[in-house]
């Protein structure tokens, strides 16, 4: 072995298994994203040979994610496919400068529930989508609209022979993808998806099915940097609403994927401003061949580790090879049948429910929990970018809320004296609790407003407090007496 490269060996073995894991899935993200399928590997190639070489995650992999086809397929719908690079690329532009500014190591700041949601939400839109594409059936524009027009969907496979035998190699894709674990250690080297897929891509030659398969048009073909027409949708703002979502989507994706690759392996930890100036200059890239947004994937960086890779060579090796099979095997991909593809993507969208963290969360922090349902529901409902924003503004509400917690305790300490402690947090959320109960208090005792409990103060409370203080010590017996941190109840405010 090369003293220089004294992981060659293992490099090169895990890039030959992610490669294989990446082919069915960059063809598969394509399809579902409304593109020709090239441009899946194109992002690929981008992801390998661009952001692979750069530092950052040492043993992530990036490419087309099953996460981003709602948005994208969103996105093309509205604008064109020709708008599509001037999205991608001006996102690249983003998440560049955000790298540079140093702000990626604030996305893990970002609720884990938040994030958690906003996946469930992918998962379920990306499964309702894929159940149609499975049939040949065309299906809603809306995520809701998708999984309410499911029971009408079979209904229409029920009474179309050829919908339900694509649908059925759609579910046998599924299930070879969920039993193959379960094959022969030897086997199992195979990655699933590429399994399912070549085995349906059997199956559909041999019996003569009748069903799609992928349309090519050749790696050059589909290489078309945007023009001066896309980039004037610039000029308007409709377009800059998908650039913020895509950039900060795809942003909080791979650097959460980062950090539970990290989890993965005992290497080098993760730059996380280095990993967003790496995925924006990818991006970047990707917009200019007017290809599909990438981020890191969280299943090929699990692969990549698994198989045992120790550089970041495996990445930039995988780029390679699935440069040599678009040039060299495009025909392979007309072999493929869209049915298969959208079974890959449907067992995808199935493991980005986070069914455990669901359960847990609901036994120990339900109010996360909740937080998690509504993100999801709302992206469902509404569409991703908002229902993110939904997601981030119930968390942020949580935490003010649970940060102002604060405690009233009323003792009667004889005498005719009455003591109020407040412990906690008084914030102006818990103002009005405050005020009644202070204001409940009898005028003809004297009182003693203890604050030595209290961790934090802020000015609309001080405010407060001293005006009730000065009214109460107006009409009552006794001036109030106010104790704070550290020093004796003789103050009065």
């Amino acid at each position: 072995m090369l003293s220089g490269f004294p992981f060659l060996r293992q490099d090169f073995l895990a890039s030959v298994v992610v490669f294989l894991v990446a082919v069915p899935l960059c063809v598969g993200v394509a399809v579902a994203s409304g593109v020709p399928a090239e441009l899946g590997l194109v992002t690929g190639i981008v992801g390998g040979l661009v952001t692979g070489l750069m530092p950052g995650s040492s043993l992530q992999v990036s490419g087309p994610a099953a996460g981003l086809t709602v948005i994208v397929f969103e996105a093309v719908d509205e604008f064109g496919v020709g708008a599509l690079g001037v999205i991608v690329f001006m996102a690249g532009l983003l998440q560049l400068a955000m790298g540079w500014l140093r702000i990626g190591r604030w996305f893990r700041a970002i609720s884990v529930s938040v994030v958690e949601g906003m996946l469930c939400g992918i998962g379920l839109v990306i499964i309702a989508g894929q159940i149609y594409a499975a049939a040949g059936l065309r299906a809603p524009a809306t995520g809701l609209g998708k999984i309410t027009g499911l029971p009408k969907a079979f209904a229409d496979m029920l009474g179309d022979t050829a919908a339900m035998v694509s649908f059925l190699v759609g579910a046998g894709t599924v299930a070879v993808v969920v039993l193959w674990k379960r094959a022969p250690g030897r086997v199992r080297s195979v990655p699933g998806a590429l399994a399912a897929v070549a085995l349906a891509t059997a199956a559909t030659a041999v019996l003569e099915l009748p069903v799609a398969t992928v349309q090519v048009e050749g790696l050059l073909g589909v290489v078309q940097p945007p023009g001066a027409e896309a980039f004037g949708l610039l000029a308007g703002p409709a377009l800059w609403g998908t650039v913020v979502a895509f950039a900060l989507i795809a942003s909080a994706e791979s650097l959460f994927s980062a950090a539970a690759v990290d989890r993965l392996h005992g290497g080098p930890r993760t730059q996380y401003n280095k990993e967003m100036v790496a995925q924006g200059a990818g991006n970047t890239v990707c917009g200019l061949l007017g290809a599909l947004p990438m981020t890191a994937v969280i299943v090929r960086s699990s692969a990549n580790v698994a198989a045992g890779a120790r550089t970041r060579a495996s990445r930039v090796l995988h780029g390679v090879w699935l440069l040599l099979f678009a040039a060299a095997m495009p025909w392979a991909l007309a072999l493929i049948p869209v049915p298969a593809l959208a079974g890959v993507l449907v067992h995808a969208g199935w493991k980005l429910i986070p069914f455990r963290q669901i359960a847990s969360l609901w036994n120990g922090h339900r109010g996360e929990a909740l937080i998690l349902v509504v993100t999801a529901v709302s992206i469902v409902v509404v569409n991703m970018f908002e229902g993110v924003l939904i997601g981030l503004g119930l968390a942020v509400a949580k935490t003010a809320w649970e940060a102002s917690h604060l405690r009233t305790e009323l003792v009667d300490k004889g005498a005719g004296l009455v003591q109020v402690r407040l412990s906690g947090n008084a914030t102006f959320l818990r103002l009005p609790k405050i005020l009644d109960s202070l204001e409940a208090l009898p005028q003809d005792r004297p009182v003693e407003l203890d604050l030595s409990g209290l961790h934090h103060l802020d000015h609309a409370c001080r405010t407060a407090l001293e005006h009730w203080a000065e009214r109460h010590s107006a009409t009552g017996t006794e001036p109030v007496r106010v104790t704070a941190a550290g020093k004796p109840a003789t103050a009065r405010t």
